[in-house]
């Protein structure tokens, strides 16, 4: 199995199904933890020097640090309703608590932080969605913390991609510190798949071929991306949500485009 791929684990004693440090990464800069939290259960998590991002994929919960309560926040039960969610940005050295009103997915993208932002909500009112690409390259975006929103590192986005269509694609690529053409950034890919049993196909690579992987990712699974092209395409019968979470030295999205498929962009490109 590949490094890249992290398999979905049974809850543990705190709900947590998916555990992703820098260190276990082996990069410098995304956290990423998914708890899965039955009503009326609680978890705390410590402060530490890294700013949070709080994103409910699914369920209702109240958020509190030492000096805010967000109270019954949460909409949808499934991502699949392709409502917006809601999420709640902590800043760094803030301890917080999280306490499910019903069953609760809930996914913690972390980064380095420096203070530079307050702790806040952010409803769906909040998050920008549009719509991305033609013919079989098409999908659906929810902009949760892009980098036009207050944060020092985080970038967090969530996609939607129907049956049979690619993501992520035409191939692109954010692993050098290259302005303004390109940024470094590190990214994980949260996969949900709906139907449940479904899969999809996930490539990363570089254009030496030093890193080549190719992985079928189910229901729950995380890619991580530490460098390199990272498409998605998905197979029929089975429709694809995923969470990225991407952070680096300097908080622009700013990527390449691999020669060989920028066509897919032109007008030469129709469905």
């Amino acid at each position: 199995m590949s490094k890249l791929l992290s398999k979905y684990q049974k809850p543990d004693t705190q709900g947590r199904t998916q555990h992703i440090t820098p260190e276990l990464a082996n990069w410098k800069y995304v956290g990423f933890d998914v708890y899965e939290i039955a009503a009326g259960q609680t978890i705390n998590l410590p402060a530490s020097d890294r700013e949070t991002c709080l994103v409910l994929v699914a369920g209702k919960a109240t958020v509190s640090t030492h000096n805010q309560s967000f109270e019954n926040i949460g909409e949808r039960m499934d991502p699949f309703e392709r409502k917006k969610p809601y999420a709640v940005y902590i800043t760094n050295g803030e301890s917080y608590s999280v306490t499910a009103l019903t069953h609760l997915e809930l996914a913690v993208c972390t980064a380095p932080g420096n203070n530079g932002h307050s702790t806040r909500l952010i409803v769906p009112d909040n998050i920008d969605a549009e719509a991305r690409g033609k013919g079989n390259n098409q999908r659906y975006v929810h902009n949760i913390l892009p980098d036009y929103a207050d944060a020092d590192s985080l970038l967090v986005v969530e996609v939607y991609t129907d049956e049979g269509c690619t993501s992520s694609y035409p191939s692109h690529k954010h692993d050098q510190s290259n302005e303004p053409t390109e940024t470094y950034l590190e990214e994980t890919y949260y996969h949900r798949l709906n139907p449940t049993q479904g899969f999809c196909m996930q490539r990363v690579y570089t254009d030496d071929r030093e890193l080549d992987e190719s992985m079928a990712v189910y229901n729950k699974d995380v890619v991580k991306v530490p460098k390199g092209y990272h498409p998605v395409a998905t197979i029929a019968g089975y429709n694809s949500y995923y969470l990225n979470v991407m952070a680096g030295p300097s908080r622009k999205w700013l990527f390449t485009w691999e020669d060989d498929h920028e066509w897919i962009n032109s007008a030469e490109y129709s469905k």
